[in-house]
């Protein structure tokens, strides 16, 4: 299954929804730092239920390391400033998807360093601004978790 790459996420909750939703896909999720919150921190583990002990969960001190971990995976940058649809690549089992912070999304450093064919972005309606992360995450997650024919699923 793929991973989820969450760079310096903010939001307890949204990060314990994610975590639920890799234990539910068999995704990986890796957390880069710093973190807006303590992995202990009670929202975090009120969203994600009892579900921590069947995530696989990795955290890296700085992006650099994450790249080191991952290296020669292929990623894939979530914004709303990319132009491709998530639905138009064909995702394989070793993919990447990488998110940004709730507030700023993704920096340029890292953005901009993703091929633009792996830079890609959830359609919203004229005038909005963006999805909540862990709903944008779910709806990508699940969009190459069926490619894939949703391998491991019952």
């Amino acid at each position: 299954m793929i991973d989820i790459v969450l760079y310096q996420p903010e939001i307890p909750p949204n990060t314990g929804n994610i975590i639920r939703l890799a234990a539910n896909t068999g995704a990986a999720l890796h957390l880069v730092e710093p973190l807006g919150f303590q992995l202990e921190d009670r929202e975090l583990k009120r969203a994600g239920l009892d579900y921590h002990e069947y995530a696989s969960l990795i955290v890296h001190k700085d992006w650099r390391t994450a790249c080191e971990y991952l290296q020669g995976r292929r990623l894939f940058a979530f914004s709303t400033h990319a132009l491709r649809p998530y639905t138009e690549p064909e995702y394989r089992e070793d993919d990447v998807l990488v998110f940004g912070p709730e507030t700023r999304g993704l920096p340029p450093e890292i953005f901009d360093a993703v091929p633009q064919a792996q830079r890609l972005r959830l359609p919203l309606r004229p005038g909005n601004r963006s999805l909540n992360l862990s709903n944008a995450v779910a709806v990508a997650v699940y969009e190459a978790w069926r490619q894939l024919g949703f391998a491991g699923a019952k």
